[in-house]
Order: C-alpha cells, then structure tokens, then sequence
C-alpha cells in the first residue's frame, strides 16, 4: 500500500466530516471474525451477542446510531484479518474495530489500530499479550492464564498430584500450559508431560495413548472452542482414560455450551474452570439467558456470546463518556476503569493493562433437567490476568 493506513482514514473522515456536519454520522463498528470454516460457531455466537445487546438497549448513543459491519477472516488466516481490517478502515471508514475469533487475527491487525488510532475490542482472542501489541486494544472475554491459574489451584488442593498437560500449539494454549505448570507446581504438583496438538485437525489418539502410558492423575487440557473438544472427549473415553483412573481437566473452552450435546455423555464429570456458564445462578445472567432463547431459538450462549454482548455495553458507554466520540484516545480513556454487572458476574476493565477483571468458576458438566450444563461449585474473586502480573 503506497499510503499508510492513518493517512487514509484521516481523509475519509474529513471528507465524511465535511459533508453532513448537521447531522451525527453512523457510528460503524467493524467485525473482524469466523463466519466460516472449522470456527464459524464462535463468529456466529459473536455476531448474536453482540446483535442482542443493541437490540436490548437501543443502537443510538450520543446521537450517533451504531451499526455493524461484518467481515469473515475465517479464524486462521491472519492474512485474511489484516486485508479485511484494511477495507473496513479505508473503505467502509469504520470507527471501532471488534471481534477477533483467534490470536493470529488479532495480532496481525493490531499494528493497524495502532497506526490509524482506532479502538479495537477484542471479544475472544485470548492471548496474554494481545493487549500489549496496541495502546488501542481493550478485551472482553479472557485471557488463558487468567482461567488456568485456578484449574491448577483446585487440583493441587483437591489430591491431584501428577498431571500430563495438552494444549493447541498456539499462542493461548502456549500460555494456558505455562500458566497451570506455574501455579500447580508451585503448590506442589508435578508436570509428568506435555505435549502440543495441532490447531487443526488434530488425531488426539496418538497423544492420549502416550498420556495413558504415562499414568497421571489427570490430564490438563486447552484447545479452541469448538469441534475439537468433542473429538477429544470421544477419544479419551474410546481409550478409557477414565476407567484408567486418569481424570480430565480443561478450561471451559472444551465444554463450552453450543458443543456440549455433540459431545453427550462423553463429557459428564470433567472438571474445567471458566468465567462464564450458561447455568449460572444470577438475574442478569436469567434474563441474558431467555433473551437469547427469544433472539435465537435452538442455539444455546456461550462466553463468546457473553463477550460480545459486554462488548457492544462497552462501547456504548464508552461513547456516552465521550459524546460520540470514537476517537482512539478517547475511547480507551473512557474505558479504563469501567464496571458493570455482566451476566457472568461482576467485571471491571483494569485500568493498567485494558483486560478483564472478573470471577473465575469451577465447574463439573452434570445433567440438568435432561441437559447438559457446566455447574459451578467454586469461585475465585476478581481474578486479574497473572501473565501481566
């Protein structure tokens, strides 16, 4: 590109600007995610939660009336992201940058926030140091060591004192195994091996059986939401990990709730540890839930949903602070700071690092009613991302 792309954005706004100062232009939010291939279930549910809370709460704020604008990058190709950020900021003159399925997406757009001084909300993607690559970046769903760090908690205090670690090998599952190896062997446990799976397509048998050969006491887990957590829940119960004495451990990824009845029986009793649980006991959460049921029959929420949905609260009120204001330093202002009551629980931007602040749960996957839910029964308060820590 002969111009840069702070160069060409300034003069669409100007232009924009200059031809209708009467009247607020749209504000425009572009959404960078998979609508397609093996993670569209995570754009989907981004796309529906973030839908519901500008049908709930109105798409006018500070007279500018928001609008949506979705491009497929579909969730491994940062190429792609990085050519559809570009056609959002100098073609469609977006004013905030959002979504971002996967890390890869997110980290080969976030020069571009960075140089054309554009928000850019991060509702997935949840590696550690996303927020590091832009001063512009907030996030609203997690990071991995923000949820591993009390799965590796609650096995050390729970009698789990071997554990075979299996993550995807890319930047979340890198920080989810260095995370739990961190906290569970600072409390005394012992990491008998780790093994790296690839980000896709992966045949899980060949690592289950090493794992079996190992004899743990449990297996610690992270792959992207999605259909792989079903194909290895299928494995591990083919293998009769199980029936082996080897317990299976994750972060809330691998059970997340538009996956559950695929997985079926295969995933009673795991254990994971999550910020977000569609059978979580609160009003906000009820009424989030039903809303959904209502928008969306058939298809249950998950944390991608939740994320989005707390994302579209945060740049309404972001704008609110603002006026309408959308500019990057603006924005990020108002955002810092900022609290509400999700339907997760309560969350809070830290003011430092632009992450989340919120409770991680404890769950085990039960039948409730006939469905297969995550049931908290454990909660850690206000946990920070510790790999900023």
């Amino acid at each position: 590109m002969k111009h840069t792309i702070g160069k060409l954005l300034a003069a669409c706004v100007f232009a924009a600007a200059g031809a209708g100062a009467a009247q607020a232009r749209d504000l425009k939010v572009g959404m960078i995610l998979p609508l397609s291939g093996p993670f569209a279930s995570t754009g989907q549910q981004m796309v529906n939660g973030a839908k519901l809370y500008l049908k709930e709460h109105g798409d006018t704020v500070a007279g500018r009336r928001i609008v949506l604008i979705e491009k497929d990058d579909t969730g491994v190709s940062p190429s792609i992201s990085k050519r559809q950020a570009q056609t959002l900021l100098i073609q469609d003159k977006v004013e905030v940058l959002a979504g971002f399925g996967l890390t890869p997406g997110a980290f080969s757009v976030a020069p571009l926030a960075t140089e054309a001084k554009v928000p850019m909300v991060v509702m997935n993607a949840a590696t550690s140091s996303i927020t590091e690559k832009s001063p512009y970046i907030v996030r609203t769903s997690m990071t991995l060591p923000q949820v591993a760090a009390p799965m590796a908690g609650w096995a050390a205090a729970n009698g789990i004192h071997k554990v075979y670690i299996a993550v995807a090998d890319y930047g979340p599952g890198h920080d989810a195994a260095a995370q739990f190896k961190k906290t569970f062997t600072a409390a005394g446990g012992e990491v008998v091996g780790e093994v790296q799976t690839p980000l896709t397509s992966p045949d899980f048998a060949p690592f289950l059986q090493k794992i079996k050969d190992a004899r743990p006491d449990a297996i610690f887990l992270f792959v992207p939401n999605g259909e792989q957590g079903v194909a290895f829940a299928k494995s591990y119960k083919e293998r009769a990990l199980a029936d082996a004495g080897i317990r299976l451990l994750a972060t809330g990824d691998v059970v997340t709730e538009d996956v559950l009845a695929a997985m079926g029986d295969n995933a009673l009793g795991m254990i994971t540890s999550f910020h977000y649980s569609q059978a979580h006991d609160s009003p906000e959460n009820k009424a989030f839930v039903q809303a959904y049921a209502r928008a969306y029959p058939g298809t249950r929420p998950n944390m991608v949903a939740v994320a989005a949905y707390d994302g579209m609260r945060l740049i309404r009120e972001a704008l609110e602070k603002t006026k309408g204001d959308a500019g990057g330093d603006a924005f990020i202002a108002a955002v810092k700071g900022l609290k509400w009551t999700s339907p997760r629980g309560p969350v809070e931007i830290d003011s430092q690092t632009r992450d989340i602040i919120q409770n991680v749960y404890i769950r085990k996957v039960e039948k409730v009613g006939g469905v297969l839910q995550n049931v908290e029964f454990a909660t850690v308060q206000a946990v920070k991302d510790p790999g900023k820590m």
